[in-house]
Protein backbone atom coordinates (compact mmCIF):
# COMPACT_ATOMS: atom_id res chain seq x y z
CA UNK A 1 0.00 0.00 0.00
CA UNK A 2 1.46 3.51 -1.11
CA UNK A 3 2.41 5.91 2.07
CA UNK A 4 -0.65 7.96 3.41
CA UNK A 5 0.13 11.36 4.58
CA UNK A 6 -1.83 11.29 7.95
CA UNK A 7 0.38 13.48 9.92
CA UNK A 8 3.19 16.17 11.10
CA UNK A 9 5.58 14.69 13.63
CA UNK A 10 7.45 18.89 13.27
CA UNK A 11 5.58 21.95 13.38
CA UNK A 12 6.59 25.22 15.25
CA UNK A 13 4.33 27.81 16.99
CA UNK A 14 4.42 31.51 17.84
CA UNK A 15 7.15 30.34 20.78
CA UNK A 16 9.77 29.69 18.35
CA UNK A 17 11.93 32.94 17.85
CA UNK A 18 11.96 32.38 14.35
CA UNK A 19 7.94 32.24 14.47
CA UNK A 20 6.55 34.38 16.54
CA UNK A 21 3.76 34.52 14.20
CA UNK A 22 0.28 35.31 16.52
CA UNK A 23 -1.54 33.84 14.16
CA UNK A 24 0.71 30.42 14.13
CA UNK A 25 -1.26 29.18 17.29
CA UNK A 26 -1.84 25.73 18.76
CA UNK A 27 -5.32 25.81 17.39
CA UNK A 28 -4.96 26.99 13.97
CA UNK A 29 -2.21 23.66 13.81
CA UNK A 30 -5.05 21.19 15.29
CA UNK A 31 -7.06 22.60 12.39
CA UNK A 32 -4.91 21.64 9.69
CA UNK A 33 -5.26 18.40 10.99
CA UNK A 34 -8.50 18.20 10.88
CA UNK A 35 -8.75 20.16 7.18
CA UNK A 36 -5.98 17.15 5.99
CA UNK A 37 -7.58 14.46 7.90
CA UNK A 38 -4.07 14.28 9.88
CA UNK A 39 -4.77 11.19 12.60
CA UNK A 40 -1.36 12.60 14.84
CA UNK A 41 0.72 15.93 15.53
CA UNK A 42 3.39 17.04 17.01
CA UNK A 43 4.41 20.40 18.24
CA UNK A 44 7.65 20.81 17.99
CA UNK A 45 8.98 24.59 19.07
CA UNK A 46 12.95 24.91 19.55
CA UNK A 47 14.03 24.61 22.97
CA UNK A 48 17.79 23.75 24.75
CA UNK A 49 17.17 22.96 27.90
CA UNK A 50 18.47 25.63 30.82
CA UNK A 51 20.32 22.40 32.79
CA UNK A 52 22.67 21.67 29.40
CA UNK A 53 25.69 24.01 29.26
CA UNK A 54 26.96 26.33 26.40
CA UNK A 55 23.18 27.19 24.43
CA UNK A 56 23.59 29.99 22.17
CA UNK A 57 22.35 33.34 23.02
CA UNK A 58 19.28 32.22 20.53
CA UNK A 59 18.36 29.05 22.52
CA UNK A 60 19.08 30.66 25.56
CA UNK A 61 15.72 32.51 25.31
CA UNK A 62 13.93 28.95 24.72
CA UNK A 63 14.31 26.78 27.72
CA UNK A 64 11.73 24.41 29.11
CA UNK A 65 9.53 27.11 30.84
CA UNK A 66 9.27 29.09 27.69
CA UNK A 67 7.89 26.06 24.99
CA UNK A 68 6.06 24.23 27.95
CA UNK A 69 3.84 27.63 27.47
CA UNK A 70 1.98 25.96 24.99
CA UNK A 71 0.53 23.36 27.09
CA UNK A 72 -2.22 21.83 27.59
CA UNK A 73 -2.56 21.41 24.01
CA UNK A 74 -6.12 21.23 22.43
CA UNK A 75 -7.84 18.57 21.45
CA UNK A 76 -9.96 16.91 18.88
CA UNK A 77 -11.15 14.01 18.42
CA UNK A 78 -9.43 11.21 16.15
CA UNK A 79 -6.19 13.61 16.63
CA UNK A 80 -3.14 12.58 18.54
CA UNK A 81 -1.83 15.69 19.44
CA UNK A 82 2.06 15.44 21.20
CA UNK A 83 3.74 17.46 22.78
CA UNK A 84 7.44 17.83 21.48
CA UNK A 85 10.64 19.69 20.67
CA UNK A 86 13.35 21.04 17.94
CA UNK A 87 16.60 20.60 20.17
CA UNK A 88 20.08 21.00 18.86
CA UNK A 89 23.65 19.53 18.83
CA UNK A 90 26.44 21.91 19.35
CA UNK A 91 29.89 22.22 17.75
CA UNK A 92 31.02 19.96 20.38
CA UNK A 93 28.16 17.07 19.78
CA UNK A 94 26.67 18.41 22.82
CA UNK A 95 22.41 18.05 22.75
CA UNK A 96 20.40 20.60 24.54
CA UNK A 97 18.34 18.09 25.79
CA UNK A 98 19.46 15.91 29.22
CA UNK A 99 17.93 12.84 29.94
CA UNK A 100 15.71 13.71 32.41
CA UNK A 101 13.74 15.70 29.84
CA UNK A 102 13.25 12.47 27.43
CA UNK A 103 9.79 11.60 29.38
CA UNK A 104 8.37 15.43 28.71
CA UNK A 105 8.10 14.96 25.21
CA UNK A 106 5.92 12.68 22.90
CA UNK A 107 8.36 12.99 19.72
CA UNK A 108 12.07 14.92 19.87
CA UNK A 109 13.29 16.06 16.68
CA UNK A 110 16.98 16.73 16.43
CA UNK A 111 18.65 18.72 13.58
CA UNK A 112 22.66 17.87 12.23
CA UNK A 113 22.30 19.90 9.56
CA UNK A 114 21.97 23.50 11.39
CA UNK A 115 25.23 24.86 9.76
CA UNK A 116 24.40 28.17 9.83
CA UNK A 117 25.30 28.95 13.67
CA UNK A 118 28.66 29.94 13.11
CA UNK A 119 30.28 29.75 16.56
CA UNK A 120 27.74 27.63 17.80
CA UNK A 121 26.96 24.25 15.53
CA UNK A 122 29.97 25.19 12.96
CA UNK A 123 33.07 26.78 13.71
CA UNK A 124 34.69 29.56 11.60
CA UNK A 125 37.37 27.92 10.16
CA UNK A 126 34.55 24.72 8.96
CA UNK A 127 32.25 27.32 7.70
CA UNK A 128 34.31 28.29 4.89
CA UNK A 129 34.80 25.44 3.07
CA UNK A 130 32.37 23.14 1.21
CA UNK A 131 34.31 20.14 1.69
CA UNK A 132 34.55 20.74 5.58
CA UNK A 133 30.57 21.23 5.54
CA UNK A 134 30.06 18.12 4.15
CA UNK A 135 32.07 16.45 5.81
CA UNK A 136 30.74 18.19 9.14
CA UNK A 137 27.36 16.30 7.56
CA UNK A 138 29.07 12.94 8.17
CA UNK A 139 30.30 13.65 11.18
CA UNK A 140 27.65 14.96 12.90
CA UNK A 141 25.09 12.66 12.25
CA UNK A 142 27.46 9.58 12.79
CA UNK A 143 28.16 11.26 16.42
CA UNK A 144 24.16 11.40 16.67
CA UNK A 145 23.63 7.98 15.43
CA UNK A 146 26.26 6.67 18.52
CA UNK A 147 24.61 8.03 21.49
CA UNK A 148 22.71 6.50 24.05
CA UNK A 149 18.97 7.99 23.50
CA UNK A 150 15.58 6.50 22.74
CA UNK A 151 15.68 6.76 19.36
CA UNK A 152 12.18 5.71 18.61
CA UNK A 153 10.68 8.90 19.97
CA UNK A 154 13.26 11.11 17.62
CA UNK A 155 13.82 12.01 14.27
CA UNK A 156 16.37 13.50 12.40
CA UNK A 157 15.13 16.75 11.47
CA UNK A 158 15.75 17.87 7.25
CA UNK A 159 18.91 15.67 6.41
CA UNK A 160 19.61 18.03 3.29
CA UNK A 161 18.45 21.05 4.57
CA UNK A 162 19.57 24.16 2.45
CA UNK A 163 21.23 25.40 5.87
CA UNK A 164 24.10 23.12 4.80
CA UNK A 165 25.52 26.06 2.84
CA UNK A 166 23.43 29.77 2.77
CA UNK A 167 26.27 30.86 0.16
CA UNK A 168 23.90 29.97 -2.75
CA UNK A 169 21.51 27.35 -4.41
CA UNK A 170 24.15 25.96 -6.08
CA UNK A 171 26.98 25.80 -3.07
CA UNK A 172 24.00 24.02 -1.02
CA UNK A 173 23.23 21.42 -4.20
CA UNK A 174 27.44 21.02 -4.33
CA UNK A 175 28.04 20.43 -0.87
CA UNK A 176 24.90 17.84 -1.27
CA UNK A 177 27.08 16.32 -4.06
CA UNK A 178 30.61 16.16 -2.06
CA UNK A 179 28.93 13.97 0.84
CA UNK A 180 30.27 10.23 -0.02
CA UNK A 181 27.67 7.25 -1.18
CA UNK A 182 30.18 4.63 0.81
CA UNK A 183 29.63 7.28 4.07
CA UNK A 184 25.35 7.77 4.04
CA UNK A 185 24.99 3.91 3.48
CA UNK A 186 27.10 3.21 6.47
CA UNK A 187 25.07 6.30 8.60
CA UNK A 188 22.00 5.05 7.11
CA UNK A 189 22.71 1.30 7.62
CA UNK A 190 23.05 2.57 11.42
CA UNK A 191 20.28 4.70 11.20
CA UNK A 192 18.45 1.92 10.28
CA UNK A 193 19.98 -0.31 13.25
CA UNK A 194 18.91 2.48 15.94
CA UNK A 195 15.36 3.13 14.49
CA UNK A 196 15.48 7.23 14.42
CA UNK A 197 13.22 8.18 11.82
CA UNK A 198 14.31 10.37 8.92
CA UNK A 199 12.43 13.21 8.11
CA UNK A 200 10.90 14.23 4.64
CA UNK A 201 10.74 18.01 5.14
CA UNK A 202 8.75 20.73 3.26
CA UNK A 203 11.90 22.78 2.76
CA UNK A 204 14.33 20.06 1.81
CA UNK A 205 11.61 18.33 -0.92
CA UNK A 206 10.57 21.82 -2.36
CA UNK A 207 13.25 20.84 -4.95
CA UNK A 208 13.12 21.71 -8.80
CA UNK A 209 12.69 18.96 -11.16
CA UNK A 210 16.38 19.22 -12.00
CA UNK A 211 17.70 19.03 -8.84
CA UNK A 212 16.04 15.94 -7.63
CA UNK A 213 18.61 13.34 -7.61
CA UNK A 214 21.10 15.80 -6.15
CA UNK A 215 18.63 16.30 -3.16
CA UNK A 216 16.61 12.29 -2.69
CA UNK A 217 20.39 10.43 -3.31
CA UNK A 218 20.44 10.49 0.30
CA UNK A 219 16.87 10.08 1.20
CA UNK A 220 16.69 6.87 -1.49
CA UNK A 221 19.96 5.31 0.04
CA UNK A 222 18.44 5.83 3.45
CA UNK A 223 15.26 3.92 1.56
CA UNK A 224 17.49 0.82 0.21
CA UNK A 225 18.82 0.06 3.97
CA UNK A 226 15.43 0.26 5.51
CA UNK A 227 14.90 3.55 7.25
CA UNK A 228 11.69 4.85 8.30
CA UNK A 229 10.14 7.92 7.33
CA UNK A 230 8.15 10.38 8.85
CA UNK A 231 6.55 14.07 7.52
CA UNK A 232 7.34 17.07 9.04
CA UNK A 233 6.32 20.70 7.62
CA UNK A 234 8.69 22.90 9.83
CA UNK A 235 5.92 25.02 9.03
CA UNK A 236 6.74 28.35 11.31
CA UNK A 237 3.53 30.32 9.57
CA UNK A 238 0.16 29.56 8.61
CA UNK A 239 0.83 29.51 4.99
CA UNK A 240 3.70 26.45 5.78
CA UNK A 241 0.79 24.39 7.03
CA UNK A 242 -1.21 25.07 3.49
CA UNK A 243 1.83 24.48 1.10
CA UNK A 244 3.23 21.08 3.22
CA UNK A 245 0.89 18.61 2.13
CA UNK A 246 1.30 18.57 -2.05
CA UNK A 247 5.00 18.88 -1.16
CA UNK A 248 4.82 15.66 1.18
CA UNK A 249 2.72 13.54 -1.56
CA UNK A 250 5.37 14.65 -4.21
CA UNK A 251 8.17 13.42 -1.94
CA UNK A 252 6.73 10.38 -1.91
CA UNK A 253 5.70 9.85 -5.18
CA UNK A 254 9.63 10.66 -6.08
CA UNK A 255 10.73 8.38 -3.59
CA UNK A 256 8.54 5.55 -3.98
CA UNK A 257 7.52 5.32 -0.19
CA UNK A 258 5.01 2.85 0.87
CA UNK A 259 3.36 2.07 4.51
CA UNK A 260 5.44 -0.40 5.06
CA UNK A 261 8.37 2.85 5.06
CA UNK A 262 6.90 4.80 7.77
CA UNK A 263 7.96 5.85 11.16
CA UNK A 264 5.99 5.16 13.83
CA UNK A 265 6.68 6.96 17.23
CA UNK A 266 7.54 4.13 19.70
CA UNK A 267 8.86 4.11 23.34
Amino acid sequence: MKYVFDHDYHIHSQLSSCSRDPEQTTERILQYAKDNDLTSLVLADHYWDDAVPGASGWYQKQPFDHIAKALPLPTAEGIDYMFGCESDIDQYMTLGIPASRFDDFGFMVIPTTHLHMTGFTISAEDAQSKERRAALWVSRLEGFLNMDLPFGKMGLAHLACPLINKESREAYLSTLDLIPTVEMERLFAKAAEVGVGIELNSADMSFKDEEEDRVLRMFRIAKYHGCKFYCGSDAHHPAGLVHSPDVFRRAIDRLGLLESDKFHIHA
